[in-house]
């Protein structure tokens, strides 16, 4: 058992008191097997009602209804959970599936749906080729191809934070040889769609226990569907398999599905002055 605490703030300045609109807010982490949460609670000033539901992903969205005017909005995220994922993880995958090519049974084809097709255009079939280049042999290893494709993003690209919103085409990431790690999960997702695996991509937070200094932020990640051993973690950022140190908050077919924050308020458009974001993840005991 590991105890973990997280503080997520977003505050947004404005030049002058503005009609905040409805805000949807995805900060409540995914419960699973490996993930128990202790406690939950958000704020916002000025106060607001939540309304609570979920999404077609199974995600936990609230959205913060305000009736007030404001020169700033503060919204604050505090959460207790346990953690007990393994840092080396076994996959029992299925016999049908241990050699790639394989073929999805026809009710899971039904069921991943839109996670098997690629989002973004490849027109020149750039991505398509990147892609191939990782299958050595036909018939291959599934999991060891999936390794290779994880790990070889960080070999082809440069990771590289952006403050900016949104996500770069996968096709842009490999041309500029650069990217930030929710760019690097879109590339690993995509390539693996490619290939004729369901992948989604994962939002929330990972912890660092070799820097403790800087223990937290917001990261996306990458989880591939492959049958018996279920939903798979890659992480293309660090090379990483399995999900020990990562806390999953929203799973969707595209990144813009599983914003933190978004929402609206009503006044000029250059009224909002700055947006600022803070993250702290906090190891608290193990059992």
């Amino acid at each position: 058992m590991a105890l973990f605490s997280i503080h997520h703030r977003t505050e947004y300045h404005y030049r002058q008191p503005v009609l905040i609109g409805p805000h949807r807010l995805m900060l409540r982490p995914r419960e699973s097997r490996e993930l128990r949460l202790v406690s939950h609670e958000i704020t916002t000033t000025p106060p607001s009602t939540l309304v609570w539901a979920q999404d077609v992903f199974g995600n936990a969205i609230a959205t913060a209804l305000f009736d007030t005017k404001a020169d700033s909005l503060a919204i604050e995220s505090n959460v207790t959970l346990d953690l007990t994922s393994t840092a080396w993880p076994v996959f029992p995958i299925a016999a049908s599936a241990i050699n790639y090519p394989f073929v999805y049974s026809g009710e899971e084809r039904i069921d991943l749906g839109a996670l098997l097709s690629p989002q973004y255009p490849d027109p020149m079939g750039r991505l398509s080729a990147w892609a191939a280049s990782f299958v050595r042999a036909n018939p291959t290893d599934t999991l060891a191809l999936l390794k290779d494709l994880n790990a070889g993003i960080s070999a082809s690209a440069a990771y590289q934070a952006r403050e900016d919103e949104g996500t770069q085409p996968p096709t842009r990431t490999l041309d500029l040889g650069r990217g930030s790690c929710r760019d690097f999960a879109v590339l690993f997702v995509e390539a693996a769609r490619v290939l004729g695996f369901g992948a989604r991509i994962v939002s929330g937070y990972i912890f660092n226990p070799t820097q403790q200094w800087q223990s937290g932020t917001t990261h996306a990640w990458a989880e591939v569907f492959v049958p018996g051993a279920g939903w798979i973690t890659f992480d293309p950022t660090n090379r990483q398999l399995g999900g020990f140190n990562l806390i999953p908050v929203a799973v969707a077919r595209d990144l813009f599905q599983a914003m933190p924050v978004s929402g609206t308020f009503v006044g000029s458009s250059n009224d909002q002055m700055r947006l600022t974001v803070s993250v702290r993840v906090t190891h608290l005991a193990t059992a």
